[in-house]
């Protein structure tokens, strides 16, 4: 395909790609360079990464900042370097012992308001170089801790020392940095063996595609139906579309809190907006003045 529209791609990301590796055969694929994506995926990790072509990158911020749900496997009694299965093993404890009543209550201590240390293997930047760049220089790495919410963090089933758990959890959280705390409160260790992200927002598993479906078929979700799904809408007439464009303010209307798209009367996109300190206000605008 050459020369994409405007629009957001949703791709089932396989274990082993980075995330960066995924927008790179992106961007074959839609002919542009012009293409990010919402919200790193570990290369260990599978599941829906979104990916922003044209205009729609401008939209990736925003969709990153939305919550997201994983399906995800912690392993008891073993710590790595890297708190998933990918570093190195640093201790290894019998967690035989360990029972399903302690999991659960240590499990709800981890939810709900939190003050979370990421994993040092990240990229969480430490005076201007990522935290896993410094690690693999032998460099000592303590970063701190950053407020996250976790929403939903449940044990759906126990096999042996395998811990097949559900979250759900604002951006920034790392579900590394759960499976390790977790192993920490119960005394034994622990990290994770498998993650795969199953929502970001409102785009769920079910919408995306694989890297060779999109080969065979590019599906690009147009921005303004991406905006549609993910934001709450709200039709203006042709003037107050223009002021937007131009970026004036507008008077309140009583929008829903956060950020809200803007269409014009042709259905248009015309901005993401916001509605605070007595005015709706532009954030993001996409459509020019002399288009409305």
């Amino acid at each position: 395909m050459t020369g994409a529209a405007d629009g957001i791609v949703v791709v089932d990301k396989p274990a082993g790609w980075t995330s960066h590796d995924v927008v790179g055969r992106i961007r074959r694929l839609a002919g542009t360079r012009r293409v990010g994506h919402a919200g790193t995926l570990d290369p260990m990790a599978t599941g829906v990464l979104v990916v922003g072509v044209g205009r729609a990158t401008r939209l990736l911020g925003h969709l990153a900042a939305r919550d997201k749900d994983y399906d995800a496997t912690i392993r008891l009694g073993v710590t790595t370097t890297s708190d998933d299965a990918d570093g190195e093993v640093v201790t290894s404890t019998d967690a035989s012992t360990v029972g399903d009543a302690a999991i659960r209550v240590a499990m709800t201590a981890l939810t709900g308001d939190l003050e979370q240390v990421p994993s040092a293997v990240s990229a969480v930047k430490v005076d201007g170089v990522r935290a896993y760049a410094k690690v693999r220089a032998g460099e000592p790495v303590e970063l701190k801790a950053r407020p996250v919410q976790v929403a939903r963090f449940e044990l759906r089933e126990r096999r042996g020392e395998e811990l097949d758990v559900g979250v759900t959890c604002s951006t920034g959280t790392y579900v590394r940095a759960l499976a390790r705390d977790l192993g920490a409160a119960l005394g034994v260790g622990a990290h994770l063996t498998a993650l795969r992200r199953t929502r970001v927002g409102a785009i769920g598993l079910d919408r995306a595609r694989t890297l060779d479906e999109l080969a065979d078929e590019f599906v690009l979700v147009p921005l303004a139906d991406a905006v549609s799904e993910a934001f709450p809408r709200w039709d203006v007439d042709q003037s107050d579309a223009r002021r937007i464009a131009l970026g004036q303010r507008l008077a309140p209307v009583g929008l829903p809190a956060g950020l809200v798209g803007a269409f014009g009367p042709d259905g248009s996109l015309v901005a993401l907006v916001e509605e605070r300190d007595d005015a709706v206000r532009p954030s993001v605008v996409f459509l020019a003045p002399d288009a409305c």
